[in-house]
Parts: C-alpha cells; structure tokens; sequence
C-alpha cells in the first residue's frame, strides 16, 4: 500500500507539474495572439513529441521530458543591418547571434511581416514575456491562499504541550534540571499540559506568534487566561529573563541565535489550524519574502550540493531540488502518516511552491529566461525615449540576438547546476521524515 501510495504521489505532482508549465506558457500564447503575433507551437516539455494535434495555426503538444515547455513566436529577434537574415558566419559567437535570428524566423509565411514579436512596440514584448512567470505568481497565490483558508496549516497554538520543570538556558546542551535550578514560572504558576492560553495580562491572544511576542516582551508579574476542562482559569506568572531561541517574527526560531527576553517556560502544541484571508496573505508575503532570499542564496548552496551528490555529506532540508527530488518528495507526502486531506493540502502546497519558484526564477534579467528579454524591451524603450527627447535617429528595435553569446555562457550554467541537482536528488534525496 505504501509502495502504492508513492507512486500515486509521483503521478499526482507529474500531473501538477505538466500544468503549471502549460499555464505558464499559456501566459506568453494568449498575450501573443491578443497583440496580433503568430504562434505557430504551443509545446509542455523537450525532447520527443508524445502527442500534437494542429488547430488553427497553432499546433499543441506534449513532448517526452517534463523539465520545461516552450511556444514558438514569429520574429522574436529582428533581422540584420542589410534587413535580412544571414548565413552562418564562421565565427562561433556570430554564428550563435545568426543561428538565433534564423530559428526566429523558422515557419515564415506571407502576411507575417507584420504578425513578428519584434514589430510590436516595446511595452507589449514586455507583457509577452512577464505573462508566463505571472500566471505562475497568480497558481501560487491562488493554491496557496485556498489550502490555507480551507484546509487549514500545521502551526503552533497557543495550546500547551509541556511545561518546564526549571529555568534551562535555550543554548544549554542537556534540557535535563541541574541541582539549584529554580522552576520554570509557567511550572510555578500551575500551568499545565492542555490548557489552552486566551488572554495574557487582561489582553485576547488567539495567535501564537502574538503570545510569544507578549511573553518575551515582559519580565516579571503577568496574568495569564487558560482554558481548562470546559472552564477559563486565571493564573498568576512571574516572568524572569532568559536566553531563549531567536524569533523569526513569525512564531519559529532562528537557528543557533539566541537572544536575553522574557521567559514563561512551556511549549506550545501544534494542529491544523485554518487562516483567515488577512493571515493567508500575510503567509504568501512570507513565502515570497523566503522565496526571494533561497534564489539569492543559491549559488553558495553550490558546495553543500556537492558534497551531498559525491562526498556523501548530509543533504540539507533547505538544500535545492530538482524536478526528480520534488516528485519524490510528492511521493513521499501521499505515503505519510496523515490524514488524507493533509497528504492533499501539503501536495498543493509543493506545486504552489514550485509556481513561485517558476515566478521568481524566470525574472532574472539573463537570457535566455523570460526575465533577459524583459530587460531588452526596457532597455530599447529607454533608448528611444532618449533619443526622442534629444532629437536623435530613432535607434531602432534592440537586436536581443546579440546578446545569445551570453545566453549560452548562462544556459551552460544552469544546465551544470541542474545536472547537479539530479545527482544529488537521486543518491542523496532531501526527506520529508527520517
């Protein structure tokens, strides 16, 4: 059954996967054709075609590798000096910019001079381009936002799970109570495992990440509000100072920082708590936030990853996956030990995350990622407009295809680091449990 279930996890994320691309794509195909530009493929993966059927102009596939997808646009990059497309120069870097334009105009008919993405001013290239990575942005808050208000999130309550029997420093190595150890103030105070905290000193708490705050923001007297056995009890604190784990500001902990602040002395419970729409957007905020700083945080990443791929190092949770490492992880979450609609909820909540990293990734000004022909557009609007406020020659459309030279150095990089991240996901795959 658990074989079953991993495999049934594997085809669900697949499933998942294959849609976002298309929705991706789908992005750059429908602003296409609304600024009248010709699309003759609409493709989901590389590589050998499964399956194609043609309707219109346009013909739509499915190809055998999952790893990308791609339309195919009339005219991307504009012709040369002379008005038309070259032969091959024998120089390797021209031949790169030549090989571009050609493939640009690959499937040319009559009528589509005037149907060619570079004839279309700069502000609607932009559009094209930043249309795919958004509709991943829109699957990601979308997914996101309902999991949470619907099915809810695993997080911290301000239920209690255990009570400290003493003051025990958070950088202690042992949790264990040493002779002369006073006790906790929640131990004191006589809270006690299932209260539930509703008010700390006259105030409603309702969120842990409130109640942590208020506790670490008071030394000394404090009321707290519990919820016991169908009953509300007050009970009198006595804070003191402590070294406690460092916030996050959202309920979790830095790892390895501590910092001295008001000390109670419990642990909270966790359960599958459902969010409000203010909270699932201020999560998404967060999810953003982390999103952003993993990408910039990518490439020193790069040792740990081969370490884990050839040196058999541990692999880290935070370590990044590829499309192999996210479908074992898929798999793994319909294998676990859970109720069926967290198995769903935590599936959705991977795909969503995937879409983000598809929004984030995609925007890096580099070619050949949506993001470096983003920036071509900008920068040929700004080179008109200046020289539109200075009199001069319009300069005419930015001839991205000069940048292709660099567009390979960047797609060289990145197919390296994929190729070690599918190494590090098959012999040493991040895991959900141990």
């Amino acid at each position: 059954m658990t074989t079953f279930m991993t495999v049934l996890g594997i085809v669900v994320f697949v499933v998942g996967l294959l849609f976002s691309i298309a929705w991706h794509e789908f992005g750059h195909f429908s602003t296409a054709k609304m600024f009248g530009v010709r699309v003759p493929q609409f493709m989901v993966g590389f590589g050998p075609t499964l399956w194609s059927k043609t309707k219109g102009e346009t013909e739509y596939g499915i190809k055998a590798i999952p790893l990308g997808g791609y339309i195919r646009m009339i005219g991307m990059f504009p012709p040369g000096d002379d008005g038309k497309v070259r032969q091959r120069s024998t120089s390797p870097f021209r031949g790169m910019i030549e090989d571009a334009r050609a493939a640009a105009y690959e499937e040319l008919q009559p009528g589509d001079e005037k149907r060619m993405l570079y004839t279309r001013r700069p502000w609607k290239r932009f559009i094209v381009m930043f249309a795919g990575p958004f509709m991943n942005l829109v699957l990601a808050v979308v997914v996101f936002v309902t999991v949470l208000m619907t099915f809810g999130i695993n997080t911290q309550t301000t239920s209690v799970s255990t009570v400290s029997e003493c003051v025990i420093p958070a950088s202690a190595q042992s949790d264990k109570c040493h002779g002369g150890a006073p006790a906790s103030p929640a131990k004191a105070a006589g809270l006690q495992p299932g209260d539930k905290i509703v008010g700390f000193d006259g105030r409603k708490v309702e969120e842990w990440d409130d109640l942590q705050q208020s506790i670490r923001e008071t030394t000394g007297p404090a009321t707290l509000t519990v919820e016991r056995d169908g009953a509300r009890k007050t009970l009198q604190a006595d804070l003191i100072e402590n070294k406690v784990a460092k916030s996050d500001g959202r309920g979790g902990y830095v790892p390895d920082e501590y910092v001295t602040a008001g000390f109670l002395g419990f642990t909270p419970a966790s359960g599958v708590v459902q969010q409000s729409f203010p909270q699932a957007v201020d999560r998404m905020g967060d999810m953003v936030e982390s999103g952003v700083h993993a990408l910039v945080a990518l490439p020193g990443k790069v040792p740990d990853l081969w370490n884990a791929a050839f040196d058999g190092a541990e692999r880290k949770q935070d370590s990044p996956m590829g499309v192999v490492g996210a479908a074992r992880v898929g798999g793994e979450v319909f294998s676990l030990d859970i109720p069926p609609s967290q198995r769903v909820a935590t599936m959705l909540l991977l795909v969503a995350g995937f879409n983000l990293s598809l929004f984030l990734f995609n925007l890096l000004p580099l070619l050949p990622l949506d993001g470096g022909h983003m920036a071509g557009a900008v920068w040929e609007s700004l080179r008109r407009g200046f020289a539109k406020v200075f009199r001069r020659p319009d300069p005419g459309p930015f001839d991205v295809a000069k940048l292709m030279p660099i567009a390979y150095v960047v797609a060289g990089v990145f197919i390296c680091f994929t190729l070690l991240v599918l190494v590090a996901d098959v012999v040493n795959p991040v895991r959900l449990t141990g």
